[in-house]
């Protein structure tokens, strides 16, 4: 039997119920080592999956989503893998494409961290079957049906017409599907070595980041690609996004959530937890303390951003102890636009392996937006589902109980800087250690 066929029969029962969340880009097969050491000195490795897509639409389905990976593999071993082991954690791989002429793209990786003077990686993906993704080959009615669409700046790297899709699925006019885009999520992942021109391909990312409706982006990727790195400095690049993540390493994050301020002082088009009365909403601010709430987001309730640059922010103190407010000043016509500003420490984590706590981050964080929380609660949830993939050797990892994440993401500010999680900590015999 054709492998393609093969693999195809045991996909996952689509149900007919449109998806919360459609992850579209390249996964590949990974191969982690069995011991340290370079990769010239490394006897064996194991199989796992990594793709910055596909590993937000597993953590995602972990949690319990409703999730769609799109992407397009080999008729090959590996690509049965891939779609398989994708699969098997629940999210729904029926629309990805098995390419006969192409295989799947594989890599190898030593075990230190990527930052690391001894880190070694290796690609294979030249010519794969991903790099094939074009605009002629995404069913665009599929993706407008989500809630959520994400993608990020590796697939843009990959060839020139998966550039040229990412470009069609971020254009904020002429979207190319039959009805309105979804919200669109994006993550930066600015990797020099997949552009032949690093600084050529950072002013790419920062064309396609303009173009989406929710940006995550690290504050050291942005300082390379695009020479500025304070979060301030970087919303003044990103003027568009309804809402921009600087993630900070262990600092933590800063979220910029744009609103308009009329003359009754309310702010509309901020984000979620506006647009659907969630806790956090208020007047658009959100503290570092906010209550954790139900109720389902809309699909499109976070809006783009309009206008073109970026305002001034100017900060007000600090109050109590939550995370400060930005306010913009009025523009004319009675209408401000407005950004609320809130820094989210990170708790204190034993560091496994950095490999894809991003992706972990985006997975929370997008978890808490479908939830209509508000931007500190996402972040903490953002920073919990980081610290499960941080405390694992791969990509993946076991999601903290939703209940118990909770638990967790209400708590005080005092009580959040107090946390310190470790390998194992996501079980539920697990304790969270506290200094």
């Amino acid at each position: 039997m054709d492998p393609c066929t093969a693999t195809l029969r045991r996909s996952p029962k689509v149900t007919g119920t449109p998806p919360d969340v459609v992850c579209l880009g390249e996964s590949m097969v990974t191969f982690l080592p069995t011991r340290p050491g370079r990769l010239a000195d490394v006897p064996s490795f194991d199989r796992a999956i990594g793709g910055a897509e596909s590993n937000v639409a597993c953590a995602l389905a972990a949690a319990g989503y409703r999730t769609k990976w799109v992407g397009r593999v080999g008729c090959d071993g590996f690509g049965d893998h891939l779609t398989e082991a994708i699969g098997a954690h629940g999210v729904d791989v029926s629309a990805v494409v098995r390419d006969p002429a192409r295989p799947t793209g594989v890599y190898f990786r030593t075990a230190a961290d990527r930052a690391a003077d001894g880190h070694e990686v290796v690609y294979y993906r030249a010519g794969s079957a991903a790099s094939a993704m074009s605009p002629g080959t995404v069913p665009y009615g599929m993706l407008a049906d989500a809630r959520v669409l994400h993608l990020s700046g590796i697939t843009a790297a990959l060839s020139d017409s998966c550039l040229a899709l990412v470009r069609a699925l971020t254009a904020r006019d002429g979207w190319p599907g039959p009805a309105g885009r979804p919200l669109v999520s994006f993550d930066v992942n600015f990797r020099p070595g997949l552009w032949p021109d690093a600084a050529a391909g950072g002013e790419v990312l920062l064309e396609l980041a303009r173009g989406a409706d929710l940006v995550f982006v690290g504050a050291d990727e942005a300082e390379t690609a695009w020479g500025v790195g304070d979060p301030h400095a970087i919303r003044a690049a990103l003027p568009e996004p309804a809402v921009l993540v600087v993630k900070r390493g262990g600092e933590g994050a800063t979220v910029f959530e744009r609103g308009i301020a009329g003359p009754g002082g309310g702010a509309a088009g901020a984000g979620a937890a506006v647009a659907t009365g969630a806790p956090g909403s208020g007047d658009g601010t959100d503290d570092a303390g906010a209550a954790v709430g139900e109720g389902p987001v809309p699909r499109g309730a976070v809006a783009p951003a309009r206008g073109g640059l970026a305002p001034r922010d100017s900060v007000a103190p600090a109050r109590g102890g939550l995370a400060p407010r930005d306010t913009v000043a009025p523009t004319r016509g009675g209408l401000a636009p407005r950004d609320t500003v809130t820094h989210v420490p990170a708790p204190r984590v034993d560091v496994v392996a950095a490999v894809g706590a991003g992706d972990a981050f985006a997975a929370g964080f997008l978890a808490g937006t479908l939830r209509g929380l508000g931007v500190a609660a996402r972040a903490r949830h953002g920073h919990l589902t980081a610290a499960a993939a941080l405390t694992v050797p791969g990509d993946l990892a076991v999601p903290v109980g939703r209940a118990r994440a909770d638990r967790l993401v209400a708590l005080d500010d005092e009580a959040w800087g107090t946390l310190h999680l470790g390998p194992g900590w996501t079980g539920d015999d697990q304790e969270v250690r506290t200094p």
